[in-house]
């Protein structure tokens, strides 16, 4: 058994299970590789059993979401040292890993490590759903180095350094097995989106730190589970944000959120509406209606998670990129 393990979970996802997965083990010779189904319904386990005798595969009864997925997966795979999330519908190249093990192997305070992630139908571009490293504003918006709402930007190596940062993208996530473990690894309650920032918030909060690698890149193809216009995604990301923020955020920032967000949302809702997408729109309304409803058990959570020493996180932007999106800054390093 090596120290680090690949872990790919699967729902149904046979298509990028056969595009992917060679090029996978081919390119990760430090570390074993593992499959974990989600109750996969199409050819799946079947393909990996028959052709991939060297993968570990751990079968779930049913599809768990990518949060208590990875939850399940990783406290199976008992006795490495390192864990690396990776989607499904990621490719990687020869020395991937390389740089992510380095980095944790060269100091122990830090938890998590993630490559540079560009679009594998742009390969020159950053890709949405990780880009160089990731920030959130004060109101919750996550973005990235590379991409700002949905202008994601031309790789020139501009984001190249090796930076410490707010969150790393659970599409291609290296941390300590010891750490996700020590943390209650993601909110199962999440189900998919947005559970990366929150785990990412809750290292920091317990003294770790979160760095990007660049040296390290992969393409992710993305969408290979729920598109981006997709209404259960905007549900996700609106209820989970919030649940986050409740989780994590200090006093006064929960302040600001409660006056501002309803706002901003009610907006985001609105144009929705009048693009047509009624089904995004009510997705909103949901979102707030759920959230509300977990808010005694999020309110919990809270009180465990903040009790550590570290109230919070140095690397959350103190303005809005809503605000500056919209009066033209639309690059990374035109916000910061």
């Amino acid at each position: 058994m090596k120290r680090c393990v690949v872990v790919i979970l699967n729902w149904n996802g046979e298509e990028h299970l056969r595009r992917f997965l060679e090029g996978t083990l081919r390119c990760s010779a430090e570390a074993d590789v593992a499959v974990a189904d989600n109750g996969s319904t199409d050819g799946s386990v079947e393909y990996v059993e028959s052709n991939f005798p060297m993968v570990r595969l751990l079968r779930f009864a049913e599809n768990y979401g990518f949060a208590e997925g990875y939850n399940r997966a990783i406290a199976e795979l008992d006795g490495y040292e390192y864990v690396v999330l990776l989607n499904s519908d990621v490719e990687v190249e020869n020395g991937w890993l390389q740089p992510l093990l380095a980095q944790l192997d060269e100091d122990d305070t830090i938890a998590a490590v993630g490559p540079k992630i560009l679009d594998l139908n742009r390969r020159d571009c950053f890709e949405y759903a990780g880009a160089a490293g990731g920030y959130i504003d004060y109101l919750g918006y996550p973005f990235c180095r590379g991409r700002l709402l949905n202008c994601c930007e031309r790789d020139e190596g501009q984001y190249d350094d090796v930076r410490e940062l707010f969150w790393v993208s659970g599409a291609a996530m290296c941390c300590r097995r010891s750490v996700f473990m020590e943390l209650g690894g993601f909110c199962g309650e999440f189900f998919a989106h947005q559970e990366e920032i929150d785990l990412c918030w809750r290292m920091q909060l317990s003294g770790y730190r979160v760095v990007v690698v660049p040296k390290s890149r992969v393409w992710h193809l993305g969408g290979g589970t729920l598109q981006k216009s997709s209404a259960r995604k905007v549900y996700f990301n609106h209820r989970n944000n919030l649940a986050m923020l409740l989780r994590c955020a200090t006093p006064v920032q929960r302040v600001v959120v409660c006056v501002l967000r309803p706002l901003l949302d009610g907006a985001a809702a609105l144009s929705y509406l009048l693009g047509g997408d009624v089904k995004a729109m009510l997705a909103v309304g949901r979102a707030y209606r759920d959230f509300f409803g977990m808010h005694r058990r999020l309110q919990q959570q809270r009180n465990a998670i903040r009790q550590h020493g570290v109230t919070e996180s140095k690397y959350i932007y103190r303005g809005s990129i809503v605000l500056r999106y919209l009066f033209g800054r639309r690059f990374f390093k035109n916000l910061m």
